[in-house]
């Protein structure tokens, strides 16, 4: 949106410091003082994998880097990155071995106090799911996903039945031979966002589940490489009800 509003803001050439410069001042006024430069956030490969899941989430970050213990600064400590997804499919192997004897995962999601919800379905949550139509304009997408802070937003029909997810990844297709620099964001529609993102990335999949879809299942399904949340479906209309997060999944699991 920025670049949008001045797209000689950051050129080809600039480095990636003064795009940082520029960010901190965007957010944080005219001396960026709302928003000051933070430590690196990182776990080490003794940490356990419950603190290294509470640091992802406890920062709203979606990975974080893995240092290794070191007796001196001689090397290089950086070993990996750490991810939800990652801890998550390594717990499903392991779920799978015991998945019998723990009844939590069998449990349906009718009965788990997790996700987010539409209000049409009597469920609480933190926040009320929001969806939004085709031809809604992609500013209001965009002004959705920063200031609701929400990864995604749930694209519908006109009877509410589920077309697609527009994500924050999503955004970064408009960045394809500078897409953004050749459209004004008031006159795109999340129609058209969605068809730049078929031309970069082709066409893809939403993966889904019902309210009636057990812990397991959904542990599951979040644990297949590139799927960061389910919808939550109404079966035979695909009238959106929810949404599940691997952030909504560990929030519960870690209490």
């Amino acid at each position: 949106m920025q670049l949008q509003r001045n797209i000689q803001v950051i050129g080809n050439e600039e480095p990636i410091s003064a795009w940082k410069e520029a960010k901190l001042q965007f957010y944080g006024g005219p001396d960026g003082a709302a928003m000051q430069r933070r430590p690196l956030i990182h776990v080490k490969d003794s940490d356990n994998l419950v603190d290294v899941a509470l640091t992802i989430i406890r920062n709203e970050i979606s990975s974080v880097p893995i240092f290794k213990c070191m007796a001196d600064s001689s090397g290089v400590p950086f070993l990996n990155l750490a991810t939800l997804q990652g801890i998550l499919k390594f717990l499903c192997s392991k779920l799978q071995e015991e998945a019998e004897g723990c009844s939590l995962l069998h449990n349906q999601l009718l009965s788990i106090p997790i996700g987010t919800w539409s209000p049409h379905t009597g469920r609480s949550s933190s926040r009320q799911l929001r969806t939004l139509l085709l031809s809604s304009p992609l500013n209001t997408c965009l002004d959705i996903l920063l200031q609701d802070r929400v990864s995604s937003i749930p694209i519908v029909d006109d009877n509410g039945s589920l077309r697609d997810v527009y994500s924050l990844s999503d955004i970064m297709a408009l960045a394809k031979n500078d897409v953004y620099a050749r459209i004004e964001l008031e006159q795109v529609t999340v129609q058209n966002a969605l068809d730049v993102q078929y031309q970069v990335h082709g066409r893809r999949q939403c993966h889904t589940c019902l309210q009636t879809s057990t812990l397991l299942e959904v542990l599951e399904g979040l644990s297949i490489p590139g799927v960061r949340r389910l919808v939550v479906i109404e079966q035979s209309t695909r009238f959106v009800e929810g949404i599940i997060s691997l952030r909504d999944v560990f929030t519960f699991l870690l209490g």
